[in-house]
């Protein structure tokens, strides 16, 4: 089988690596696109030196969004007619799946987020849809999400890689962090500002910022998803707050903290599943998976920078890498079925 998968955000080719090893490993042949937006290609040319550019940022407004948006559908439209692969997979790559359709290829996406008005386009092209049974389907049906297309999966969609690494005990000292007794390694994630679902900055991000860093015990690294939040946290001038300039092993700088502060995103659930004392100030909708997150004590929400008063050096270990693996594996096999169910419907298909 001829597997398509598109990365169109930092978090996928990591989401994607188990996967992309798991059906190259039984025979597959998986084709690689990715988008040059944030970290996107810099990760999957890590992984992968013969993966496909494809498309550039996501600039703002609304217009030139869609402008760009339309000119990577047909880009992707034009690579998969030539490619001919049997199958499309992204997590939610709006341009894939609409690329995929015009294609005639049947595209498998997965989601885990609501409250995403392009999930009303989405799930209406793809074929098939994978979502973290702790969304309700009732909250997803009218979007196009019908009990014929999903499939639900245990656990979270980060759980499929965060047992996918060795942690790296070097981590800290390759930032210049130095841990001293009583010391507080805390990790932020800035905002998904560029994001369809979140068009507004968090003013109460910036303000816990700056209550950690007014703290002499505590070091932050703030991992910008932008250059222009990189440049405003500079400008703020923080007292012991690192922003690296680069990519940097995300998931090994999560076991090592004692506290995860995020805005939005992907990283706050790896933080809450690894059960590293984990904190959101996310300003949109909140999503069914942090509600089932706080559910489990896993995730907390802040309102105001002074519940950050109580926070010191982290009083237990992180789930072990065993545990995680478990739960990887869990996950990465829904989705393999998943592709599997799909294909064989293709391979009918040609049969006939």
């Amino acid at each position: 089988m001829r597997v398509w998968i598109d990365f169109a955000n930092s978090p996928h080719p990591l989401l994607f690596a188990p996967l992309v090893r798991r059906l190259t490993g039984r025979g597959d042949e998986v084709l690689l696109t990715t988008r040059d937006h944030a970290q996107t290609a810099e990760l999957a040319r890590e992984r992968w030196s013969d993966v496909r550019l494809i498309g550039g940022p996501s600039p703002s407004g609304r217009a030139r969004k869609a402008a760009s948006i339309a000119a990577r559908v047909r880009d992707l439209a034009r690579y998969a007619r030539a490619a001919r692969p049997d199958v499309a997979v992204s997590h939610n790559s709006y341009a894939q799946i609409a690329a995929a359709r015009l294609a005639g290829v049947p595209a498998v996406t997965a989601m885990d987020f609501e409250h995403q008005p392009a999930n009303n386009v989405a799930f209406r092209l793809a074929r098939t849809i994978l979502l973290p049974d702790a969304i309700p389907a009732e909250a997803v049906r009218r979007q196009g999400a019908t009990a014929r297309k999903v499939r639900f999966y245990p656990t979270l969609k980060e759980s499929m890689y965060l047992g996918d690494f060795e942690p790296d005990p070097e981590i800290l000292a390759t930032l210049g962090v130095e841990r001293g007794p009583g010391s507080v390694v805390a990790v932020a994630r800035t905002s998904p500002s560029r994001a369809l679902y979140h068009r507004f900055e968090n003013q109460l991000f910036v303000d816990c910022l700056r209550a950690l860093a007014a703290r002499p015990e505590v070091t932050v690294v703030v991992l910008a998803r932008h250059p222009e939040q990189r440049v405003a946290l500079r400008a703020e001038g923080l007292e012991r707050t690192i922003v690296p300039e680069r990519v940097v092993d995300a998931r090994s700088l999560l076991y090592a903290a004692d506290l995860f502060l995020g805005a939005g995103g992907t990283m706050t659930r790896e933080a809450a599943l690894m059960e590293i004392p984990t904190l959101t100030v996310f300003g949109g909708e909140r999503p069914a998976v942090d509600e089932w997150l706080m559910s489990e004590g896993r995730l907390r929400r802040i309102e105001d920078p002074a519940d950050l008063a109580g926070i010191g050096p982290r009083e237990s270990a992180p789930r072990s890498p065993e545990e995680l693996r478990a739960d990887a594996e869990a996950a990465l096999g829904a989705f393999v079925a998943a592709i599997d169910e799909v294909g064989a419907g293709v391979s009918s298909r040609r049969g006939a």
